[in-house]
Order: C-alpha cells, then structure tokens, then sequence
C-alpha cells in the first residue's frame, strides 16, 4: 500500500502542467539526441545542465531523466536505417535491424523497436517501483571477481555472434580485445601500442570504430557490388510499414528476454546496456528454432536488444536513487545534478525527498507512452529516407559519420581513423569477418581488464580465487558452456551422422 500511495503522489507531481511539458521537451530532445551519433545521453544532459539550475528540482530531473531514455529509443533509427549505429548499446540492433532495411522491412523494424522500448521500458519502471530496495542490495554483492566473469560471459557470446565460421568469430574478437588496449594504461601510466602517435595517448574512441566498420564499410561494400544505382524496397501503405501480428507473436519471448535481463543487468553499476542488449540478443538466438535465420533480418534480433537497451534505463536508476552509487556517465551526471539541488540519493530519498523520488518514477510511465505516441507516427516518415536511389544515400551517410566523429572528439586525426576503420569494414565484410564480435570485443575489453586487475590486486596475483566466489564461479561455467556448444553440435552430428552410415 506504501508503494501504491507514493506513486500515486508521484503522479500528481508528474502530471502537473509544467513537469509533464518538461518531461514532453526531455523525451524530444533525448529522441533527437539518439539519433544523432556521437551525441550521446550524457553530452546533452551535462549541456543542459546549468539550464536547470533556476529550475524546480522535480521538474529539472524529469526533464534530464527524459533524456536519458528517450535518446535510447532514437538510437535504433540510424542502426537499422543507415547501418550506424549512434552508441555502444545499439550496435545489437544493426546485426538484425539492417538486414530488415535491405529487405524492405524497415517500417517493421523501427515499429518492433518503438513497441518492444515501450514494453521493456515499462517493465523496468514496474521493477524499479517495487523492488527497488531488495535488487540494490543483491547489486551491492558485485565486485571485480563478478563483473570479470560478467564480461567473459558477455564475451562468450561471440560463438553466437560469429556465424557460420567460429573462428573468424573469434579473430575479430581479439582484434577488437586489442585495439581497446591502445592508449595509456590506467593503472601503470604506460603507453601501449601509439606507434608515436600522442593522439592514441587517449585511446581510440568507440563512435570512430562503431561508425567507421559498420557504415562506411558498408557503403563501400554496396559501392564494390554495384548497387550505387539501386533502390532500397520500401513497400507501400501504413499498414505495410508496421509490425504485423505474427510479428508481435514471434516477438513475444523477446519482450520478456529484453526485459528481464536489461533490467537486471542495468541494476550492475558499470554493465551498461551494450552487454544487456548483446547478451538478450545471445539468448534469443540461442532459444530460437531458427538460429541460423539470425543475421540476415529477423525482427526477434531486434526486439531483443532494443527491449533490453530500454529496460536497461529503469535497472540503471535502481542504485542511483536507493543506493547514490551511478552505474554509468548519465546516471553520474543525474546525482551530480541530484546534490546541486541539495538531494542525496539513498535509503532515506523515498520518504524525505518524495515528490522527487516518486515523481521520476511517475514520470518514466508517462514519459514511455509519450516516446511509443511520438515514435511510431514517425516510422513511414523515417522509411521514405529509403526511396531515395542508394547512390544519393552513400554522401549523406559519409556527412553523418563525418559529424557524428568530429562532433564526438573534435579531432582531425579521428577523421583519418574513421577512414581506416572503414577500410578495415570492408576488408571484413570481403573476407566474411563477422563486425559484431570486434565490436564487442572493443567496448567490454577494457572494463574486462581492469576488473581482472582489481580482483589480482585483491587476491595478491592469485587468479583461482575468482573461482571460489559463487556468483562468478556460475557465470564463468555458463560462459564455458556456451564456448562448448558449437562442440556439442559437431560431435552430435559426427555422431548421428557415424549412425546414419553404419545403418
């Protein structure tokens, strides 16, 4: 009853005039935010910060708030549409949500993106509301042993990532390892592999690597195919630019997947929603009856890492407001935001500060069925880039990138990188290299590391001590689990295969 009466409150507060028109402004602008790349949640809110200063506390952290998720339903526009994807956790999306596009299901696929974030965003607030306490807690058990063996979990994940050939799966996994050690090493101040070069000091950002392999390798694929003068289908009608109901039903587990594990794995300070989405992705190829399907634009690829992106959002608030620990750059600039007002996160936030606590989580329904009313509309608008002849795409996709790079790191060397990438995405793509597994590699690799190094340092440089912990004893035996599967697979068909013959 305690919880009902405070989101009840919460309500009231949310749906005051002006709150509710800032939490409107916050789901537009997170929209826009989203799909421009290189933008990011964390820019916009940090850039909007001061705005809110002269503003009421509840109405300020709504607004920002809006932000936050809204920008994690504009990112899958660009994923499917162009192939670029505008942050880390929308590179799931591209592996299906492209391959939709090329098959003039684009319209299905922003559709199936728009309702599964509705879904999985809602079912994140639903948890965040009633088991906010309990989950925080069971979070606070996480230290470095768990978040290594969480990663390797996630890294495991290339063998269904792959496609048919395990080891280039696993090559551009240790590429991808390996171009996120360039740079300074944190804990030894030590440059590794710049090749004297003081702009690698740095490391090389995700948005150069994401947008140079995924779109500019394909447009350079498409331009070596011949299909600068081709037109992309788009089929005709409203009715024909939606999700269908077998596509709903085929999506229903999805839904659930996305849900679950993106709240879960955003209630992890320092996961983030690139492992939730590449992990449900994982597993819904994994229950599939037609796994091999995945990759070549099924909706279920979609849905998936889409809903866990979203569910993600209410799992990362469930430390922030009960614990005042932030799980990433975003949820650290929202308590920063949160201290400036005089508010401390914690235990004690629900009854001294409730207009604030109830009012963001009132604000976060309203905010989803604001985002599902503003997205959907947009879906035939969004398709028509299509229509366009490709060879009118290839300079407009070269623009974005181009922004979205020198926009993110203001730099000219990160152009020059952006070319090479590109390069490097068609090599792969000539070869039939998988992209997401470099890409994977690339964004859990250094928070891999350094959880491996903090968990040496607390066992004095004994790694089997990772092992006596349950959580991470259970997580690595499923991430080897999953490494043996494909020898599994082959020695049941050498078997079956041994039979058939014998009979």
């Amino acid at each position: 009853m305690e919880i009902i009466g405070g989101l009840l409150h919460g309500f009231y507060v949310a749906l005051a005039p002006t709150n509710l028109l800032w939490c409107l402004f916050g789901c537009f602008l997170g929209t826009v935010v989203g799909i421009l790349p290189g933008l990011g949640p964390a820019a916009t809110i940090s850039l909007l910060l001061p705005l809110t200063f002269k503003m009421d506390a509840a109405g300020g952290i709504i607004m920002m708030a809006g932000i936050y998720y809204g920008a994690k339903y504009g990112g899958s526009t660009t994923s499917i549409l162009l192939n670029i994807p505008g942050e880390s956790s929308s590179v799931a999306t591209c592996i299906d949500g492209y391959q939709m596009a090329r098959k003039g299901r684009a319209g299905a696929a922003l559709g199936i993106s728009a309702i599964a974030s509705f879904i999985a965003g809602t079912v994140g607030v639903v948890l965040l509301t009633v088991m906010a306490p309990p989950v925080a807690a069971f979070a606070l058990s996480f230290s470095s042993p768990e978040y290594f063996a969480l990663m390797v979990l996630g890294l495991a994940l290339v063998v269904l990532l792959s496609g048919p050939s395990l080891p280039k799966g696993l090559l551009a996994l240790l590429l991808g390892l390996w171009l996120t050690s360039i740079g300074t090493d944190i804990f030894t101040a030590q440059s590794r592999f710049i090749f004297g070069k003081a702009e690698l000091l740095g490391g090389i950002d995700f948005t150069v690597v994401a947008i140079g392999v995924f779109a500019l390798g394909e447009v350079l694929s498409s331009i070596d195919a011949g299909e600068e003068s081709k037109l992309l289908p788009v089929p005709k009608g409203l009715r024909n630019l939606l999700p269908t109901w077998q596509d709903m039903k085929d999506c229903r587990f999805a839904f659930l997947n996305g849900s679950i594990i993106g709240f879960i794995i955003g209630v992890l300070p320092g996961a983030g929603g690139t492992i939730a989405s590449f992990i449900s992705y994982g597993l819904e190829k994994a229950v599939s009856k037609h796994p091999e399907k995945f990759g070549t634009g099924v909706i279920e690829g979609v849905a998936a890492p889409e809903g866990a992106n979203n569910a993600d959002t209410g799992g990362a608030l469930v430390p922030l407001l009960t614990l005042g620990i932030p799980g990433g750059s975003s949820t650290a600039i929202l308590l920063s935001a949160l201290i400036i007002w005089g508010i401390r996160p914690g235990p004690l936030m629900m009854t001294e500060h409730p207009d604030i606590f109830w009012g963001l989580v009132a604000s976060m329904y309203i905010g989803n069925v604001m985002l599902l009313v503003m997205n959907l509309p947009m879906v035939p608008v969004f398709a028509q880039l299509l229509r366009m002849p490709v060879y009118t795409l290839f300079p407009f996709i070269f623009g974005i990138s181009i922004i979205g790079v020198y926009g993110s790191t203001g730099r000219m060397f990160d152009l020059g990188l952006l070319a090479g990438f590109g390069f490097l995405g068609y090599i792969m793509g000539k070869l039939k290299y998988p992209s997401a597994p470099l890409i994977l590699g690339f964004v859990l690799g250094d928070a891999m590391e350094r959880a491996l190094r903090q968990s040496m340092m607390m066992y004095g440089g004994d790694f089997f001590a990772i092992f006596h912990r349950p959580i991470s004893a259970i997580m690595l035996a499923l991430a080897a689990l999953v490494l043996m599967m494909p020898l599994i697979t082959y020695f049941n068909r050498a078997r079956v295969r041994a039979i058939t013959e014998g009979g």
